[in-house]
C-alpha cells in the first residue's frame, strides 16, 4: 500500500550512501558514482543523524511553524480535525423520534424498578409490626385478623415481583435496542464520513487508529447509552426512594444512619483512587513486556536461528516482574475495600439497633419503623455505590464519542463524495504539471517535489525512475489528487484537476500499486470494483461478465483463474492471501483496465515479483498500456526500456528526460542507474556472434509483438508457472509423490479434551510454592463465610429483646440487652474487617504470581515451539501478543480467590442452614427450598450483566473488521471511487446484526427481569409460612427472626459474592488452551538436550533427495527430490522463479522444518540427529527484513552471540559489516536507541545491523536469504559490499532475486519447481545459455541492439 512505502521513505535522502565511495566489490559500477558522492557525503552525515534523533518535548509545537503562511495553511486543512464538544445530549445526536419514545418509556420503567425494592423494607417493618401485636398481650388482634393482615402483606409481595419483572424487562429491552440503534447509527455515520476524507487525513491517523474507533471506540459508546443508564437510573431511584421512605418513617434515626452513607462514599472513593493509580502502572508495566512478546514473536525465526529464546523470555520476565508488584497493590487495594464495605455494613447495624432502642424506650418510634429506617438506608446506601461503576462508562463513552464526532464533523478538502466541479465529456488524457511544489502534511519539514514542470502526452508511456523518495510516487499521487500541492498545479487536458468533479476525475484514471489490494470476496468482484461509476456500472450481468473476462484476458489472468477450482467465483480471503503476488498483480491490472481508462498509473506494478511473474505482468500491463495515458514507476529499469519518454528524478527534481537510447548515450544519472543494475555480460564472444544472437532475439521479439497484435493478448505471452494449477491437481491425485506419502504417515495433532480436573492441577501447580499462603487465605475465607449467620442470630436476639413492650420494669433489660448486641455487632465487624483484610491480601499476591508464572511460562512455551506453529492463521503475532496479556489473567479465575469465595460462599450456607435447622426446622426446611432461587438471582443477575457486555462486543467484530479492511485499503477505496459501494455493504452487514440481536436480547432480557423480581416472591413465601406458624403459636418471633434472615439474607449475600468472583468460565476456556499450549511437543525441539554435540564444523553441507511441503500447505509441493551439495568455503547462490524453494532450502538448513523424505547433511552428519541448538550456533542468517528489538543497537548486536564476547570483536564485525563509522557518526554511538523494531534507522542502516549481528557469531556458514531485495540501488551497493565482505573464509549460501548482486559466486544453482536444473559459474551458465541466461536476459538493461 502506498501509505506504508511512502514512510519507508522517510529517511532523508538514502543515507545509505556515505560509507559507499569507501568500500564497495563492485568498483567499476561505483566509480562513476563517486564524485556525486563526494558532494553528497557532507549533508548525509547531518541527514543520518536527523533520522534518529529521538524528538524533542515539543508536544504542542506547530509543525508548519517555518513555512510561509499560505502554505501552512493548504497543508493544515489536509491533516486538521477540530474538536468537537460532546455532552451527555450529543451522544443521542443520531436518535430518531421512535429512539426517543422508547428511551422515555424504559427510563420511567427502570426509575419505577429501582423504586419497588425500599418499598419492600416497608412490609417487612409493618409485618414484625403485625407479629409483636399479636404477641402483646393486652392487643385486639386475633387469629383471624392476624392472617387477613398477614395475608395482604404477603399478596403486596407478589405484586411488588410482578411490577419488578415487567419494569426492569421494558428498560433493560428498550435500552439495549435503542443503544445498538443509536452506536449502529454512529457507526455508519463514522463510516461515512471516513470515506470522504482526503489521504494526508488517514496518513496522520493510521489506518489501526481508524480501525479502533469503528470497534472500540463505538463500543464503548454503546455500552455508555445501552443497560448502563437503567441500571443508573434505577440505582438512583432507589437511592432517592430509600431515604424519602426513611425520612417519612422516622426522620431522626435516618439523618444519623445518613453517616453511613458518607462512610461507604468515602471507603469506595479513596479506594477506587489507588485502584486506578495501581491499574494504570500495572498496565503501563505489562504493555512493555506485551511489546517485547510482540516483537519476539513477530520475527520468531529470527530468535530461532540465533538460539536467543532463552536472553529474550528473560527479558519479558523482567517487565512482567515490574507488573507483578502493581498487580498486587492493585487487588490488595480492591481487598481492602470491600472488607471496609464489610465492616460499614456491620457497624450500621449496631449503630441503627442501639440508637433505635434509645428512641423506643423514649417511647417516639415502634420497633417495626427502626427496621423499616435501617433496612432502607442499608439498601440505598449500596445502591448508590452501584452507579460509581456506571458513571465511569458514561465518563469513557464521552470521551470515545468526542474522537468519533470530531471526525464526523470534519470537513474534507478533498472530498469524493461532492458532486460540484467540472465533468468534461470528452477526455484525450494529456497530463501537466506546472512548477509544482509538494510536502506531505504528515512530514513538513521534508519538501518533495520542488519546482517540478513535466508533460505527459496522450496515449504515450511515460516512466518515471529515480531512488527512493525523489518524488516519483508523489506524482501519481498528486495526478490522483490524493493530496494539494503547495503551489503549482496539476491540468488534465489543459484544466486544472481542482476545478473538476473529484470523482469523476478518479473514474478517469485507474492505478496498480506496488502491494496489490485485493478486497475479501470473489475474483469477480474485484474485478467489478473497477466498473463502478463508469457507464457499465448497471449493465446487465452478462455483458458485465464479459467485459470482465475480456479484461482478465488482457491481464493475463484468464487461464489461471478458470483452472481454480471454483474459477471466478474463487475468494481472496483477507487480503488476497491465497494468491501468490503474480497472480494477485494481475487480477488487480484486470481491475484497472475493465473500465477501460484514459490514465493508467502504474506504482511499481511489478516490484515485488520476482523475474519470471514479472516477465508475466510486464507483459500484461503492455497490452494495457497500448493506446492510453501511462504513466509507470519502476525500480527495475529493464520494464521501462521501451516507455516513450523516460524521467529521471532525484530528490524531488528532474534531471533529465529521453528515451532509452537518448538517455545511455548522455552518460548521465540513467546512465549510473543503469550500470548500477546492470550485469556483467559474458565478453567472449566475437562481435558478430553477438550481432548474430541480437538478430535472433530482436526478430523473436518482433514476431510475438505481432502475435500480440493479432490475438489481442492471448498470443505469445510467457505463462506464468505457477498458473498450470489444474495439472498439478490431476497428478495429486492420480500419482503420489514421495512426500505425499511421508505426509499421509504423519497423523494429525488430535485436540485432546481436558477434564475440568486436570485443568485445576495444571492451575495450581503453578502457585505450588504458596500453598502455606493459601491455606491462610482459606481458613479467613471460612470466616468471613460464618459473618452473614452470626449476624442473623444477634438480629433476632435484638428483635425480639426491643419488641417486649415498654414498661417501667422493662426498660433497664430492653437498654441492657440493646446496649451488648450492638456491642456484639461492633465486635463483629472488627473480625470481619481482620478476615476480610487478610484473605484479600494473601490472595491477590497468589495470584498475581500466578499470572506472573502462567505469562513466563506461556511464553517461554511458545519460544519454544518450531516455525511450523507460528505458521498456523490461528497463531499470528497479535493473536500470540493477546494470549498473553488477556488470555493469562483470565486463569486467575480458578486461583485461590476463587476458591476462597466458594468456601465463603459454603460456610455461610452451612451455618445458615445448621442455625435455621436446629431453632426451627419446619420454617427453616421451607426456606431452604427457596435458597437455589435467591442464589441463583444473585448470580444470574452479575452472569446476565457480563453477558450483555460480552454479546455487544462479539456482535460487531465481523462488520468491524469489513470496514477496517475498507479503511486500511483507503487509497484503493479511493481510487477505485468504491465509497459508496463499501458503505451500502457496511450498513447492509449492520442491518442484519441488529435483527439477530434484537432476538437475543428479548430472550437473554427475561432471564435478568426474572432474577431481579423472584427474590420478592422468596420473601412471600418466608413470611406467609412463617406467620402461620407464628398464627399458631409454634414458633416465637425470635425463632421466626433468626431462622428467616438466617436462611434468605445468607442466601442472598452468597448470591451477590459472585459479582466479587471472577469469571471462571472464561478460566476453564483460557486454561485448556494453555493445557493445550504447555502440552505441545515441536518436532525441533529446542528444550530437548538430546541429540549429538558438534566439536567443529567444516561447512560442507549436502541435500539428498530432499522432498518437503509446508505443514500448512500440503497440497502444494515445495521440494522434490532436490539434490545439492557445497563444499567448505564456497559462496553459493540460488536463484530461480519465485515459489521454486530457495528460500524454503535455507529454511531447513536452518532446521525451521524437518523434510518429508529425504536428509540433509553437513560435514557427513545428517542434521536431524544432531542437537539442534548446538547446530544451530555454527550458522548465522540474515533475512530479507531485518528484525531489530527495542533497546540500543550494541544490545541487538549482541544477541547474535552465543557467548560472552569483547567489544573488539563488536567493533570488528561492525566494521566487517560496514556500519562502524555510520554508528559512531550517531551522537550516542553505539547506546544509539534504534526504537521499536528499528524503526528510528532506514532500511539499509538496519540490515548491515543485522549483518553485524549475524557476524558477532562467528559462522562457520552463512545464510543470506534476498538480504538486499527490500533496498533500492543505493543502499543495495552499500549491503551487497558488506555481504562480499562477511562471506570471506565462510561456507555462504545467497538467495538473490537481483542476479546482479551474485555474479561472483563460486556456483550458482538454478532451481525451478523444486528441483535443481543447472548449475555452474555466471560465466558458464551464460555459455550454456540455458533457464539461467533467461533470467538474466529478462532482468539486463543491456542498451536495445
Amino acid at each position: 500500500m502506498a501509505a506504508s512505502y511512502l514512510n519507508e521513505k522517510t529517511p532523508v535522502p538514502t543515507p545509505d550512501r556515505v560509507p559507499s565511495g569507501r568500500a564497495s566489490s563492485h568498483g567499476d559500477s561505483t566509480d562513476n558514482n563517486n564524485n556525486y558522492n563526494k558532494e553528497r557525503n557532507l549533508d548525509l552525515a547531518k541527514a543520518d543523524s536527523k533520522v534518529v534523533q529521538p524528538p524533542k518535548d515539543e508536544v504542542e509545537a506547530d509543525p508548519f511553524a517555518h513555512l510561509p503562511e499560505r502554505e501552512a495553511k493548504i497543508l493544515k486543512d489536509q491533516v486538521y480535525t477540530p474538536d468537537s464538544n460532546v455532552g451527555m445530549a450529543t451522544l443521542y445526536r443520531y436518535a430518531s423520534r421512535n429512539d426517543l419514545i422508547i428511551i422515555a418509556v424504559s427510563a420511567v420503567c427502570a426509575i419505577a424498578s429501582g423504586a419497588a425494592l425500599p418499598l419492600m423494607t416497608v412490609i417487612f417493618g409493618n409485618l414484625q409490626g403485625t407479629f409483636q401485636d399479636y404477641f402483646t398481650p393486652g392487643t385486639k388482634m386475633t387469629y383471624e385478623g392476624f392472617t387477613s393482615q398477614l395475608g395482604s402483606m404477603v399478596l403486596y409481595f407478589v405484586y411488588l415481583a410482578i411490577g419488578e419483572f415487567v419494569t426492569s424487562y421494558v428498560a433493560t429491552v428498550g435500552f439495549i435496542y435503542t443503544g445498538e440503534h443509536i452506536s449502529a447509527k454512529i457507526r455508519t455515520h463514522y463510516l461515512e464520513s471516513c470515506m470522504k476524507q482526503n489521504i494526508g487525513f488517514f496518513d496522520k491517523l493510521g489506518a489501526g487508529e481508524v480501525t479502533t474507533r469503528i470497534t472500540a471506540d463505538t463500543n464503548l459508546i454503546q455500552e455508555g447509552i445501552s443497560e448502563k443508564v437503567g441500571l443508573t437510573l434505577a440505582a438512583v431511584a432507589t437511592f432517592v426512594a430509600a431515604f424519602i421512605i426513611g425520612f417519612v418513617s422516622f426522620w431522626k434515626l435516618t439523618l444519623i444512619l445518613l453517616s453511613t452513607v458518607v462512610a461507604l462514599m468515602l471507603c469506595m472513593g479513596t479506594g477506587s483512587r489507588f485502584i486506578v493509580r495501581y491499574s494504570r502502572q500495572n498496565i503501563a508495566a505489562y504493555a512493555q513486556g506485551g511489546s517485547v512478546a510482540e516483537e519476539v514473536i513477530s520475527s520468531v525465526r529470527n530468535a530461532i536461528a540465533f538460539g536467543t529464546q532463552d536472553r529474550l523470555a528473560k527479558q519479558y520476565d523482567s517487565h512482567l516482574i515490574r507488573a507483578e508488584i502493581f498487580g498486587f497493590k492493585l487487588k490488595s487495594t480492591l481487598g481492602v475495600m470491600v472488607a471496609g464495605m464489610m465492616t460499614i455494613l456491620y457497624l450500621n447495624y449496631g449503630l441503627a439497633f442501639w440508637m433505635g432502642s434509645r428512641f423506643l424506650v423514649s417511647g417516639e418510634v415502634t420497633l417495626s419503623k427502626v427496621l423499616i429506617v435501617m433496612m432502607s438506608v442499608m439498601i440505598g446506601a449500596f445502591n448508590l455505590g452501584n452507579v460509581a461503576p456506571n458513571i465511569q462508562a458514561f465518563t469513557t463513552a464521552l470521551g470515545a464519542a468526542a474522537k468519533i464526532y470530531s471526525t464526523i464533523d470534519r470537513l474534507s478538502p478533498i472530498d469524493p463524495s461532492s458532486e460540484e466541479g467540472i465533468k468534461s465529456e470528452h477526455v484525450r488524457g494529456t497530463i501537466r504539471l506546472e512548477r509544482i511544489k509538494h510536502v506531505y502534511p504528515s512530514r513538513p519539514e521534508v519538501v518533495v517535489m520542488n519546482d517540478v514542470s513535466l508533460t505527459i502526452p496522450a496515449g504515450k508511456t511515460t516512466a518515471l525512475v529515480g531512488a527512493s523518495g525523489s518524488g516519483k510516487s508523489t506524482i501519481i499521487g498528486l495526478v490522483e489528487r490524493f493530496y494539494t500541492p503547495i503551489e503549482g498545479a496539476v491540468y488534465l487536458d489543459d484544466v486544472d484537476i481542482t476545478k473538476l468533479n473529484l470523482r469523476w476525475l478518479r473514474q478517469q484514471i485507474s492505478l496498480v500499486s506496488q502491494e496489490p489490494t485485493l478486497f475479501s470476496t470473489t475474483i469477480y468482484n474485484n474485478i467489478r470494483h473497477g466498473l463502478i461509476g463508469t457507464k457499465w456500472e448497471n449493465e446487465s450481468p452478462e455483458k458485465q461478465q464479459e467485459r470482465i473476462h475480456d479484461a482478465a484476458k488482457m491481464a493475463n489472468a484468464h487461464d489461471f483463474i478458470t483452472s481454480l477450482p471454483e474459477g471466478y467465483e474463487t475468494n481472496v480471503g483477507e487480503r488476497g492471501f491465497l494468491l501468490s503476488g503474480g497472480q494477485k498483480q494481475r487480477i488487480a491490472i484486470a481491475r484497472a483496465v475493465v473500465s477501460d481508462p484514459k490514465i493508467l498509473l502504474l506504482d511499481e506494478a511489478t516490484s515485488a515479483l520476482d523475474t519470471k511473474s514479472e516477465g508475466v505482468v510486464q507483459a500484461a500491463l503492455e497490452v494495457a498500456a497500448e493506446g492510453r495515458t501511462t504513466i509507470t514507476i519502476a525500480h527495475r529499469l529493464s520494464t521501462i526500456r521501451d516507455a516513450h519518454n523516460i524521467v529521471v528524478m532525484t530528490e524531488g527534481r528532474i534531471v533529465e528526460q529521453g528515451t532509452h537510447d537518448e538517455l545511455l548515450e548522455k552518460r548521465g544519472a540513467y546512465y549510473n542507474l543503469v550500470t548500477a543494475q546492470a550485469i556483467a555480460a559474458v565478453n567472449e564472444m566475437t562481435a558478430e556472434e553477438e550481432e548474430a544472437i541480437d538478430q535472433e532475439q530482436t526478430e523473436a521479439l518482433i514476431r510475438k509483438a505481432s502475435t500480440r497484435n493479432k490475438e489481442s493478448g492471448n498470443g505469445a505471452v510467457p505463462e506464468d508457472p505457477e498458473d498450470d494449477i489444474r495439472a498439478k491437481l490431476q497428478r495429486s491425485q492420480s500419482q503420489q509423490s514421495a512426500s505425499s506419502m511421508a505426509l499421509a504417515g504423519r497423523e494429525t495433532e488430535a485436540q485432546k479434551k481436558h477434564g475440568l480436573w486436570t485443568l485445576i492441577k495444571v492451575i495450581a501447580s503453578f502457585n505450588r510454592e504458596e500453598w502455606k499462603l493459601m491455606l491462610i487465605g482459606l481458613f479467613f475465607s471460612a470466616i468471613c463465610g460464618c459473618g452473614n449467620p452470626t449476624q442473623a442470630v444477634f438480629f433476632a436476639k435484638l428483635i425480639s429483646a426491643l419488641s417486649v413492650p415498654v414498661t417501667e420494669e422493662t426498660i433497664p433489660h430492653i437498654q441492657s440487652e440493646a446496649s451488648f448486641w450492638s456491642l456484639m455487632y461492633l465486635m463483629l465487624a472488627i473480625v470481619m474487617f481482620i478476615a476480610f483484610v487478610s484473605q484479600g491480601v494473601v490472595f491477590s499476591k497468589c495470584s498475581e504470581r500466578l499470572i506472573h508464572r502462567v505469562r513466563d511460562k506461556s511464553f517461554r512455551s511458545m519460544l519454544r515451539q518450531d516455525v511450523e506453529f507460528f505458521d498456523l492463521d490461528e497463531n499470528s503475532a497479535g493473536a500470540l501478543t493477546s494470549f498473553l496479556s488477556t488470555e493469562t489473567t483470565h486463569v486467575a479465575g480458578l486461583s485461590g480467590s476463587t476458591l476462597g469465595t466458594l468456601i465463603m460462599v459454603f460456610t455461610t450456607l452451612i451455618a445458615a442452614c445448621v442455625v435455621a435447622l436446629s431453632i426451627g426446622w419446619k420454617l427453616a426446611l421451607v426456606c431452604i427450598a427457596t435458597m437455589p432461587i435467591v442464589i441463583g438471582c444473585g448470580f444470574f443477575r452479575f452472569w446476565m450483566l457480563a453477558h450483555y457486555q460480552r454479546r455487544a462486543k462479539r456482535a460487531y467484530s465481523g462488520s468491524a473488521s469489513y470496514a477496517s479492511e475498507a479503511i486500511t485499503a483507503i487509497r484503493t477505496v479511493a481510487a477505485l471511487t468504491r465509497e459508496d459501494d463499501v458503505l451500502n455493504q457496511y450498513k447492509a452487514s449492520l442491518a442484519v446484526q441488529q435483527r439477530s440481536s434484537l432476538i437475543s436480547v428479548l430472550k437473554s432480557s427475561l432471564l435478568y427481569a426474572a432474577s431481579q423480581s423472584f427474590m420478592f416472591l422468596a420473601f412471600a413465601l418466608g413470611f406467609w409460612y412463617g406467620g402461620t406458624l407464628i398464627a399458631k403459636y409454634e414458633y416465637n418471633m425470635f425463632q421466626f427472626f433468626i431462622v428467616f434472615s438466617s436462611v434468605i439474607f445468607g442466601a442472598q449475600s452468597a448470591g451477590s459474592v459472585f459479582s466479587f468472583a471472577p469469571d471462571m468460565g472464561k478460566a476453564v476456556e483460557s486454561s485448556r488452551e494453555l493445557k493445550t499450549l504447555f502440552d505441545r511437543k515441536p518436532v525441533v525441539d529446542t528444550w530437548a538436550a538430546n541429540g549429538d554435540k558438534l566439536e567443529a564444523v567444516d561447512g560442507s553441507i549436502e541435500f539428498r533427495d530432499v522432498h518437503f511441503r509446508y505443514p500448512t500447505r500440503p497440497e502444494q509441493p515445495v521440494l522434490r527430490g532436490l539434490n545439492l551439495s557445497i563444499s567448505p568455503g564456497q559462496y553459493v547462490a540460488l536463484v530461480g522463479a519465485s515459489g521454486c524453494g530457495k528460500s524454503t532450502t535455507i529454511a531447513l538448513l536452518e532446521r525451521f522444518y524437518d523434510p518429508l523424505a529425504g536428509g540433509i547433511f553437513i560435514d557427513g552428519k545428517e542434521i536431524s540427529s544432531l542437537n539442534v541448538n548446538e547446530y544451530r550456533s555454527f550458522i548465522a542468517l540474515v533475512s530479507q527484513e531485518p528484525t531489530l528489538y527495542q533497546g540500543t543497537i550494541r544490545e541487538n548486536i549482541l544477541l547474535g552471540a552465543p557467548h560472552e564476547v569483547t567489544d573488539e570483536q563488536i567493533h570488528f564485525a561492525c566494521k566487517e559489516a560496514n556500519i562502524f563509522d555510520f554508528i559512531l557518526s550517531m551522537p550516542d554511538g553505539f547506546n544509539t536507541v534504534v526504537g521499536s523494531k528499528g524503526a528510528l534507522l532506514s532500511g539499509g542502516q538496519k540490515q548491515r545491523i543485522a549483518i553485524a549481528r549475524a557476524l558477532v557469531r562467528d559462522p562457520k556458514i552463512l545464510l543470506l536469504d534476498e538480504a538486499t531485495s527490500a533496498l533500492d540501488s543505493e543502499s543495495e551497493h552499500v549491503v551487497q559490499a558488506a555481504l562480499d565482505k562477511a562471506a570471506k573464509g565462510r561456507t555462504t549460501i545467497a538467495v538473490a532475486h537481483r542476479l546482479s548482486t551474485i555474479q561472483k559466486a563460486d556456483i550458482i544453482y538454478v532451481f525451478d519447481q523444486g528441483r535443481i536444473v543447472e548449475q555452474g559459474t555466471h560465466s558458464e551458465l551464460m555459455k550454456r545459455n540455458g533457464r539461467y541466461a533467461e533470467l538474466v536476459n529478462l532482468q539486463s538493461l543491456e542498451k536495445h541492439g
